[in-house]
């Protein structure tokens, strides 16, 4: 599976997109602004769209990629695009961005019954067949109810240990998370993509918020053995430097890399 970082920074600014990743060209994790650098032809060809929470900095691309692309799928007789999120995530979307006043409500445009989008709502612990993947809603711990994601690299994965390449896993926002690890520890974690926001200057900040500082998120990957690829997400426009050096002097023995904007993961 080919997986593009269209986005990863927790702010906007020259140079930095909010959060979107794009798995095998049909199926978009997260909806920032990064979804705006992909050619009009190549988003018609999203099916689905995976929602870890309700913020803005997740979701906003969501409406206008209905408004883009609807009437090429409509062209190509492809069906409305599903977006999958918790139910708390699909009512915040309903009553504060498909109202008729922040933006259409493309659940009933074009028309009722050949929407543009289709909300489907989903649980902790589930795990979604979506266009020949599997991937597992982690739990996550943040302002708003969120969740993380696992994606099967192979479609063995957890079922065949010798053969099982693991999984790439994704936390979504996420302060301290018990629930998270003790899942992990289940799972062969091949890829860890796992947010931390804000610099350790700014720990309490991050606490209030629900995300991660370098030190909270050293705490946090102690609980995950062996060494793992983990690649830093969602830190502040300006804050890379300070922050991505307080985690070097972490020594937490795993093999740790900003993500970036662009960049292409393979997995499996």
């Amino acid at each position: 599976m080919i997986l593009n970082v269209l986005g990863c920074s927790g702010s906007i600014a020259a140079g930095c997109k909010t959060t979107a990743f794009l798995l095998d060209g049909d199926v978009l994790i997260d909806a920032g602004t990064g979804v705006g650098d992909v050619a009009l032809d190549a988003l018609a060809r999203v099916d689905h769209i995976l929602v870890s929470h309700s913020h803005l900095d997740h979701v906003l691309a969501i409406g206008l990629i209905a408004d883009g692309v609807m009437r090429v799928r409509h062209a190509l007789g492809r069906g409305p695009i599903l977006v999958h999120a918790l139910p708390e995530t699909i009512a915040a979307l309903r009553t504060h961005i498909f109202n008729g006043v922040i933006w259409p409500d493309f659940t009933r445009l074009p028309s009722a019954e050949h929407p543009a989008l289709k909300l489907v709502p989903f649980a902790v612990g589930e795990v979604l067949a979506l266009n020949g993947k599997r991937i597992e809603v982690l739990s996550a711990v943040h302002t708003v109810p969120a969740v993380g994601f696992a994606v099967a690299c192979r479609n063995g994965a957890g079922i065949n240990p010798d053969v099982d390449p693991g999984w790439w896993v994704f936390t979504g926002d996420t302060g301290p998370n018990p629930q998270l690890w003790a899942r992990l520890r289940q799972m062969k974690v091949a890829h860890l993509v796992i947010e931390t926001a804000f610099s350790d200057e700014e720990r309490e900040l991050a606490g209030i918020s629900r995300h991660l500082c370098p030190t909270s998120l050293g705490q946090e990957l102690a609980q995950l053995a062996g060494s793992v690829d983990v690649h830093i997400t969602h830190i502040k426009p300006g804050e890379m430097k300070a922050v991505m050096a307080q985690i070097g002097r972490l020594g937490t023995g795993h093999r740790i890399h900003a993500l970036a904007a662009g960049q292409v993961m393979r997995i499996g």
